[in-house]
């Protein structure tokens, strides 16, 4: 902490050894938690509540004003969960009146130029890679992988465990558990390697994609496939949590895929 080279507001909270490095700027009213690491360059503006071990590495700029013309000001913030990893020129905006925060959960990485919007809620365990980009009032679940140059509209969902391949336009709502890809954006298959990787059973990994076949492959509608899911497949956490998400998306989850040739 004992780093003249760098300007710290009096009145941030700041753990003893968290290492601050030459020409950052930390604002008034930033909390930052135990063995955070602050690379050089770095701006965290008013607002950030950053959790322990943490490494935030330069150029990144966290709690900046939304970039929302209905923001007047409003005394809103940034969350960032412990263990985080924030990347090179990577940018977070803090919430406005809708949410009054945007939130990161614990254990992510958020690689360099990735941009994150006001208002938006990340699970924890998820990497987004490089630019990927998301748009106000997103929500994010758990262990969620972007690829790079990932652009998320405004308003979806995204639901744990799912994984969308690089360059994709996300319009629609992505179920758990699945992989999204091509344009537009569809779905080509559950996640398979993703929930080996974290311990998903044989067994379950079929659960799940039976569940996905009646939705996407039975050319049945959403309606009906929930319907037949519901009564066919016998409850669990897993399918119970894809019918709550089909159920409460707004705007609609994301087509299969249909080949044109």
């Amino acid at each position: 902490m004992n780093q003249p080279l760098a300007y710290i507001h009096p009145g941030a909270k700041i753990a003893k050894n968290v290492v601050v490095e030459p020409f950052t700027t930390i604002h008034n009213n930033v909390v930052i938690g135990e063995g955070t690491w602050i690379g050089s360059s770095v701006t965290i503006m008013e607002g950030a509540r950053i959790g322990k071990n943490c490494n935030i590495f330069p150029g990144a700029v966290i709690s900046a004003p939304p970039q929302d013309l209905k923001y007047k000001g409003e005394e809103t913030t940034v969350e960032i969960g412990n263990n985080t990893t924030i990347r090179e020129c990577a940018t977070i905006n803090k919430g406005t009146l809708d949410r009054m925060k945007t939130r990161i959960g614990k254990n992510c990485l958020i690689m360099a130029y990735c941009h994150i919007a006001h208002d938006c809620f990340v699970g924890n365990n998820c990497i987004f890679s490089n630019n990927s980009t998301l748009a106000g009032h997103v929500t994010i679940g758990d262990n969620v992988v972007l690829a790079g140059l990932v652009a998320v509209h405004q308003f979806v969902s995204i639901g744990n465990h799912a994984f969308v391949t690089g360059g994709s336009l996300v319009r629609k709502d992505v179920p758990p558990y699945v992989k999204g890809a091509r344009e537009p954006m569809s779905y080509v298959g559950i996640n398979s390697v993703g929930l080996r990787r974290r311990g998903f059973s044989s067994d379950k990994i079929r659960e799940i994609q039976n569940i996905y076949r009646i939705l996407y492959q039975k050319n049945y509608n959403n309606s009906q496939a929930v319907q037949i899911i519901e009564a066919e497949m016998e409850a669990t956490p897993e399918r119970d949590g894809i019918l709550q998400f089909i159920r409460d998306s707004q705007r609609g989850i994301m087509k299969g895929y249909f080949s044109t040739n």
